[in-house]
């Protein structure tokens, strides 16, 4: 069960992704022709290969981190406090020290990972890129030979489903429907690379992914039957 789980053993994250280029004819050919096809079944006949480019941020082969926000629980006594920081900068830097805070913090078999879809999208893309970098995986995302009751995995979507495989539903419902407020009020995932390429404004995307984290733990705390945080429970560090 839920309760079971102590809060102060999970740590709640959320990642920002944008395409590796700012453009898609800084694409070598061959990268161009792998794009074109890896992307075919989504693109149909209603956009190009370059129209399609600014999607690239969902595909670990043709996207890049720019953020992991992580938040977790602090307890002193019966006041409790999620403290919330970010990871940005070069991706293999930000990896590095991504990978450097499980190892230190969160490498005991109970310490668990949280987010919202983590199992299909962050969880994997951050074990990807590591990859892609050269950089040894961490026990938290080295999933291979592992049982499925062995994965130090939390998912809110998937704790949503009770079973329904075939369900989907976004931070962004899941939220409304829960009273929580939203973190969806500045960008949305959508712009996120308009905001890294053309405004250059790395901040506004660590505040959207760090209100995304937010929203994963009070989505966690709501399924736990627990009352939602507050913004005085709230710290940024």
């Amino acid at each position: 069960m839920l309760t079971k789980i102590s809060l102060e053993n999970i740590l709640f994250l959320d990642i920002e992704t944008v395409p590796e280029h700012d453009n898609f004819d800084a694409l070598d050919p061959t990268k161009k022709e792998l794009w074109a096809h890896k992307t075919q079944y989504q693109r149909k006949e209603d956009f190009s290969p370059e129209e399609f480019y600014d999607r690239a941020g969902i595909w670990a082969e043709f996207g890049m981190i720019v953020c992991i926000s992580v938040g977790y629980f602090t307890f002193k006594g019966n006041t409790r406090s999620f403290r919330v920081t970010s990871i940005h900068g070069e991706e293999k830097d930000l990896l590095n020290e991504f990978k450097n805070l499980l190892e230190t913090h969160y490498n005991e078999p109970y310490k668990l990972l949280c987010g919202h879809n983590a199992k299909e999208f962050d969880f994997p893309f951050i074990a990807r890129r590591m990859i892609i970098h050269g950089i040894r995986l961490p026990t938290k995302l080295n999933l291979f030979g592992k049982k499925p009751w062995e994965i130090p995995h939390l998912d809110t979507m998937e704790l949503w489903k009770f079973g329904d495989y075939k369900h989907y539903t976004s931070l962004k419902l899941l939220t409304n429907i829960l009273n929580i407020p939203s973190p969806k009020d500045d960008i949305d995932g959508s712009m996120v690379c308009h905001v890294f390429y053309v405004e250059k404004d790395i901040d506004k995307i660590v505040t959207y992914c760090e209100k995304d984290v937010i929203a994963v733990a009070q989505i966690f705390l709501r399924l736990r039957g627990q009352d939602i945080l507050d913004d005085s429970e709230i710290k940024h560090v």
